[in-house]
């Protein structure tokens, strides 16, 4: 077709009004053959209006052509034009040799509106029209896998594993691998990630293939698929976090610090990697960098709660009081009564009593059957004289260690101090 191949070769050099001069004369005295081969071509080309009116022409002439039907549906579904596609799919006779095609690209259409009921039931019909057709049980598969429902998925890919593991450019094995992970069944996802990896490298497989040998407990497995995709592409953030828990898991936190420390230079705004990393560097006894790095957190998320309470943690440890009502008076807003006990416990050392006395009796409100909250709040009740309800807090203490001889000396005193 000399006509159809000159457009194409005026639009690859980049001649597009000239090109369209011809595809308009194509439009108005082509041939069929000629309308249709071009209309091919341009859709490859992703002139997508152009190709859509060449169909449309097209089946003027053939309005009940089940091919040409699906093409101009594809091409409206390429243009976002879901509604005018499953409009014209529903065209097709189900004598039509393009109906279980059309019930292929219907169920899809509405997948992806999330009718997933009727999304099956044209799978389903696809299925009686054409048993054995892979690509029918592959489109069963992965509907059943966005579902959810991940012991029916897994049935239909291994049907689909018996005939095919390459389908329409997608592997097979990465999706039985994704769907059995995501099902809980870690250890059994494996090797299917294994053969997925020996077709083809590529790094979202393995990245989950080495989370999920990370959930199956594999550390040390973990440990060298995260370091061969991070070898692979370092800028893959999310290996970082996990390597460093694989490490950790395997007591090495020096790796995992490290680790993290690689993953921050990739992702400077990662509050998490912070966070984790001031875990691991308490784990190896580097007070200052936990520090550093709980503060960095809080810097890049200011109600980061969690870094607040292990910084807040490492600070009463360190008897940094003030420091401790520093971070505290930031998080006052949010009430999280960690931070509001840790408050209490600050304004009792830096002597501001009356402020300690309102921060307990709000903190005891959430931890009343907390035996380290209550000795903290009872010895302070103690040391302020306020016998009585310190004694109703040491008497709680002993309901929860009856065996505690220390608070039952405390209780014994305030109890002959009130009778004397």
């Amino acid at each position: 077709m000399d006509k159809v191949n000159k457009i194409i070769t005026l639009l690859e050099n980049g001649h597009h009004e000239e090109a369209l001069e011809s595809y308009q004369q194509i439009l108005l005295d082509g041939s069929h053959e000629e309308r249709y081969l071009l209309a091919e071509e341009l859709f490859q080309y992703g002139f997508l209006e152009e190709a859509k009116v060449l169909y449309e022409r097209l089946l003027e002439a053939y309005p009940e052509e089940g091919e040409l039907l699906v093409l101009l549906a594809e091409t409206h579904i390429d243009l976002g034009n879901e509604e005018e596609a499953i409009l014209v799919l529903e065209r097709i006779h189900e004598q039509d040799p393009s109906f279980p095609q059309s019930l292929l690209l219907l169920a899809d259409l509405y997948q992806m509106d999330g009718l997933f009921e009727v999304s099956e039931q044209k799978l389903l019909q696809a299925k009686k029209i054409l048993p054995d057709e892979v690509i029918v049980d592959f489109a069963l598969g992965e509907l059943y896998a966005e579902q959810g429902r991940f012991l029916e998925a897994k049935r239909i890919y291994e049907n689909v594993l018996r005939k095919e593991e390459i389908i329409a450019g997608i592997n097979v094995n990465q999706r039985m691998a994704d769907i059995l992970s995501a099902g809980g069944a870690f250890e059994e996802a494996l090797p299917y990630y294994e053969k997925a990896l020996d077709h083809k490298l590529e790094i979202n497989t393995l990245f989950s293939y080495a989370f999920t040998a990370l959930q199956a407990g594999f550390n040390r497995g973990a440990i060298d698929k995260f370091t061969e995709l991070k070898e692979l592409d370092p800028e893959y953030h999310s290996l970082y976090l996990y390597l460093a828990q694989a490490y950790e898991r395997e007591e090495e936190a020096g790796n995992g610090l490290e680790a993290v420390k690689e993953g921050i230079k990739q992702d400077e705004f990662n509050k998490e990697l912070f966070f984790y990393g001031g875990k691991l560097a308490l784990k190896i006894g580097n007070e200052k960098e936990a520090e550093d790095m709980f503060r960095q957190a809080l810097v890049l998320d200011p109600e980061y709660v969690q870094a607040a309470i292990l910084l807040n943690k490492l600070l009463r440890q360190q008897e940094r009081y003030e420091d401790v009502i520093e971070i505290t008076d930031m998080m006052n807003e949010l009430e999280e009564p960690q931070l509001i006990w840790d408050s209490a416990v600050a304004f009792q050392h830096t002597e501001e009593y009356s402020e300690a006395l309102n921060k307990y009796q709000l903190a005891y409100t959430f931890f009343k059957k907390q035996p380290d909250f209550l000795s903290d709040y009872g010895y302070f009740l103690v040391e302020e004289g306020k016998r009585e309800e310190a004694a109703e807090i040491f008497n709680t203490l002993i309901k929860l260690d009856p065996g505690n001889g220390e608070y039952l000396d405390v209780l014994q005193r305030l109890t002959d101090d009130y009778l004397a």
